[in-house]
């Protein structure tokens, strides 16, 4: 197996499985905990590897504080007959038959100990496999909070293994698993057949509600068919006011620093080819992305809170009706869910989905959903060209911005049902999932998410747009730093004639370019023409360059461009490992990018139809 760090994406021996003590291996149902055990036991230290052929994720860790181990946490289960190409590889490394991962020394099985009725008969699966196990009652505290009172040493009894409480977020709840994998109490279990783990469950359970008060309250709204929608599209709604609003002081700081440094530069650096590369190409190129930080954390701040609650899923069972519509289950909104931080995990989400075409159309689907990518160039143009008014108690940006946000989900919406009208045609099913319970998020969690998105915001503009500010700034400079005369305006040039029809100008060409290597780098390219051209002047934010440089309609279509353009090299590159077809990768391009020049002309000129110039 090929692993890869999430990070430097550099390559990490095949060894690196095997050769760090024995193989414990975190087994479980989806959303009983389980990457949140696997971070705590292994300090938030993961390598992701890709399972050869059929591109699944797994990840594998060092155990933390104890003896030497490498922790394996397999993609979610909920019996050893998967449908799912996530469940089958799973499935493979538990039976022995995966040629790439050992078959595991150790299972520490994971369940919801809230939901140990429903989830002690795949207990009862695990002991057939003759693999030591201890088995974690996970999220014990959230079980006690919603009245439920259960008798560990029954089912520990019964299979003759470790069966240990835990609250995977907190050392001290990890500290009795800690000591039974240290203390080497694991043990090959007793066989535990479907019908006598639902009598053993009887026992086990002294007290159990049949749905806690708070859960009941809760999802009487949140589930509610007019309601719940309506608290969904609400959330949304804050989210994007939120994006403005919050981020603005923020953005505010970074634009000041990144002005500041610019002048130092301009100050202690000759007046030459060095400093025109460092000031206009590089601070221009890579400080007109940086300042987009606070909305991108804003962002996932949301997205995570949403996610570590357990209102996701519920979100999932609200769309189900409107997915069945299109032609998918409900399962495919967490993927359309993810895709609005990244089209790439949301990608890779879909792989839970039993039905192939169900699968395929998620995919094709994804780039639709406006990715954190987007933020910059909407924040631009929104900044330039819809003034901050207030509409009510709500700022129309920020009303903009949501309804940019409704399009995609439209959109997307319109072409799965067209898609599964025709070539993705086939049956689909009802949605069929487990809700978790509610729960608070962890600080920690939380704050390891942010930190690892910015990281991996910070190093594309660190090195994609570092590099691409660098090359562009060579081409707008060189034989002349006039735009048509230069390298880059002559590549313009030929590219111009296809998009003046739909109304882009030279530099919105120039920068669709390099924009294909990141939707973002097109906010880059833009700060790094316009600087050039302006090498004598201060420029300020890009959003009031656009408003003097610019006009409504066409600012206006390169926006609509942007909403459906599949601008984002390593999108595609994921879509053709997810798919394991250029054809499909072929047709997603082509159809993306058609979509993008009709809604492009479309929009400039009605524009210009409606009085605008």
């Amino acid at each position: 197996m090929t692993v890869l760090n999430p990070v430097t994406d550099d390559p990490i021996s095949p060894e690196a499985i095997d050769g760090a003590g024995p193989v414990i291996a975190l087994v479980g149902p989806p959303n009983a905990g389980k990457s949140t055990l696997f971070n705590g036991l292994t300090g938030g230290r993961a390598k992701v590897g890709n399972y050869p052929g059929v591109t699944v994720e797994l990840r594998e860790g060092r155990l933390k504080g104890g003896p030497a181990a490498t922790i394996v946490d397999l993609p979610g289960i909920t019996g050893l007959h998967p449908r799912s190409a996530d469940a089958r590889v799973t499935v493979e490394v538990l039976e022995g038959r995966s040629k790439v991962v050992p078959q595991p020394d150790l299972l520490i099985a994971v369940i919801d100990a809230g939901q140990l009725r429903r989830q002690l008969p795949f207990i009862g699966m695990l002991t057939g496999l003759g693999i030591p196990m201890i088995v974690s009652l996970n999220m014990y505290d959230l079980a006690e909070r919603d009245g439920v009172k259960l008798n560990p040493e029954v089912l520990s009894a019964a299979l003759g293994v470790p069966v240990v409480p835990t609250t995977a977020p907190r050392g001290a709840g990890r500290r009795a698993l800690m000591a039974a994998i240290e203390g080497g109490q694991a043990a090959v279990p007793q066989p535990l057949s479907r019908e006598a783990a639902v009598s053993l469950a009887d026992e086990i359970i002294l007290e159990e509600p049949g749905l806690n008060k708070f859960t009941k309250a809760v999802d009487s709204v949140v589930l509610h068919p007019v309601f719940g929608i309506l608290l969904l599209l609400g959330l949304l709604f804050v989210i994007f006011q939120a994006v403005f609003a919050w981020a603005e002081t923020p953005m505010n700081w970074i634009d000041a620093g990144v002005a500041q440094t610019a002048e130092w530069m301009q100050a202690i650096l000759p007046d030459n080819w060095i400093e025109g590369l460092i000031v206009d190409g590089i601070i221009a190129g890579v400080g007109a992305v940086i300042i987009f930080l606070p909305q991108i954390i804003i962002l996932f701040f949301f997205i995570l809170i949403l996610e570590m609650s357990g209102y996701m899923a519920r979100a999932a069972f609200l769309a189900d009706e409107l997915m069945l519509r299109t032609g998918l289950n409900g399962r495919a909104f967490i993927p359309l869910l993810s895709s609005f931080a990244c089209a790439i995990p949301g990608m890779m989400a879909a792989r839970t989905l039993d039905n192939e075409r169900d699968r395929l159309t998620t995919i094709l689907v994804a780039p639709l959903m406006t990715c954190s990518a987007r933020l910059p160039v909407y924040t631009v143009l929104i900044g330039a060209f819809v003034p901050a008014a207030k509409v009510g108690p709500f700022g129309t940006q920020g009303l903009v911005m949501f309804g940019l946000y409704i399009a995609a989900i439209i959109f997307g919406v319109l072409v799965a049902f067209v898609l599964r009208k025709t070539v993705t045609k086939g049956g689909t099913q009802h949605l069929l999932m487990e809700l978790p319970t509610y729960k608070r998020p962890h600080v920690t969690e939380l704050f390891l998410g942010l930190w690892q998105r910015s990281k991996i915001f910070l190093r594309r503009a660190g090195t994609v747009i570092f590099t691409v500010s660098v090359i562009l700034w060579f081409l707008l400079s060189y034989p002349s730093n006039e735009i048509r005369e230069s390298y880059a305006g002559k590549l313009g040039s030929i590219l111009e004639p296809i998009f003046k029809p739909i109304g882009f100008t030279l530099e919105m060409v120039i920068a669709l370019v390099p924009g294909i290597a990141a939707r973002e780098v097109a906010v880059g390219a833009l700060g790094t023409v316009y600087a050039v051209q302006n090498a004598d002047e201060e420029l300020g934010q890009m959003s009031d360059v656009l408003a003097s440089e610019w006009t409504l309609a066409p600012a206006l279509a390169f926006l609509a461009w942007y909403v459906f353009a599949p601008q984002c090299i390593s999108t595609i590159a994921v879509a053709r490992r997810e798919t394991n077809s250029a054809k499909w990768t072929w047709f997603m391009v082509i159809y993306l990018f058609a979509l993008a020049y009709i809604a492009a002309g479309i929009t400039y000129w009605t524009t210009i139809a409606l009085g605008g110039s």
